[in-house]
C-alpha cells in the first residue's frame, strides 16, 4: 500500500499527499460550489438536506451521476460529478482508516473507480476542465502512487488557480514522477508568483524537495538492484 511507512519512497509520497491536502483544504469550500458564482448543481446542493447523513448524500450523488452517464456517455459534466462522488466515498466508512489516516484496500479501489470516471471525462475533451475535481483527482492519484497522473491533474488546476501554492504542488508531483523539466518550470513559476519576501523560502523548499526525491529514487534503484554500488 501507498502508506506503508517502512518504505522511504512511501514516506516521500505521504509528504506529497499532505502537501496536497494543505492546498486542498485552502480551496475546500470551492470544491462544493461555494464562491463559484453558480446557481447550484454542485455537491453543495446535495448536502442541503439535513435529513440525510453525509454518506447517504454522497452515495445518492454517485448513483445519479452513474445513471446520467449510462443514459448519455457523452455527458462530460456527469463523468466529472461521478469522479467527485467516488473520491468522496473513498474517504468514508470502511474505505478510510481514521486512526491511521490512510485509505484501506476498499478505499484504494474506490479511488481507482474515481480515476476511471475522471479519465472518461478528460477523453471527452471538455472546453474548460473542472479544476475543482482536478484538485481531488490529484489527491486520488497520489494515494494510488501515480504521480504523473497527479501532475497532469494539477496542470488543469494551475490554469484556473495560477498561484504559487498550486505551482509548488505541481512541481513536487512532477519531480516525483521523474518529470524534472516540468518540475523546474513549475518551480520557477511558483517562485515568480510568491510574495517577494517569500520567494527565497519557496525556491529553497522546492530545491530541497527535488533533491530529496532524487536521492530517494536513487536509493530505491539501489535497493531494487537496478543500480550496482560495487560493494
Amino acid at each position: 500500500m501507498l502508506f506503508d511507512l517502512q518504505s522511504r519512497r512511501r514516506r516521500t509520497v505521504v509528504k506529497i499527499v499532505y502537501l496536497g491536502l494543505a492546498i486542498l483544504i485552502g480551496g475546500g469550500l470551492v470544491l462544493f460550489g461555494v464562491g463559484t458564482g453558480t446557481g447550484g448543481g454542485g455537491l453543495l446542493d446535495i448536502f442541503s438536506d439535513d435529513s440525510q447523513d453525509t454518506s447517504a448524500q454522497v452515495s445518492n450523488a454517485e448513483k445519479r451521476a452513474a445513471r446520467a452517464v449510462r443514459v448519455n456517455p457523452q455527458d462530460a459534466a456527469a463523468w466529472a460529478e461521478l469522479a467527485r462522488a467516488r473520491y468522496l466515498r473513498a474517504g468514508q466508512g470502511d474505505n478510510f482508516n481514521e486512526t491511521q489516516q490512510t485509505f484501506t484496500e476498499s478505499g484504494q479501489q474506490q479511488l481507482g473507480s474515481a480515476a476511471q470516471a475522471w479519465e472518461r471525462y478528460i477523453l471527452l475533451r471538455p472546453a474548460r476542465p473542472d479544476a475543482n475535481v482536478a484538485r481531488l483527482m490529484a489527491q486520488a492519484y497520489a494515494a494510488l502512487n501515480q504521480p504523473s497522473d497527479a501532475a497532469d491533474a494539477l496542470e488543469i488546476v494551475t490554469e484556473e488557480d495560477p498561484s504559487s501554492a498550486a505551482y509548488s504542488q505541481l512541481a513536487t508531483y512532477a519531480y516525483y514522477a521523474g518529470q524534472d523539466r516540468k518540475g523546474d518550470l513549475a518551480a520557477a513559476k511558483a517562485v515568480e508568483l510568491a510574495p517577494e519576501q517569500q520567494r527565497r523560502v519557496v525556491r529553497v523548499q522546492l530545491e530541497r524537495t527535488k533533491r530529496e526525491i532524487q536521492e530517494q529514487q536513487v536509493q530505491d534503484a539501489i535497493d531494487s538492484g537496478a543500480i550496482r554500488t560495487g560493494r
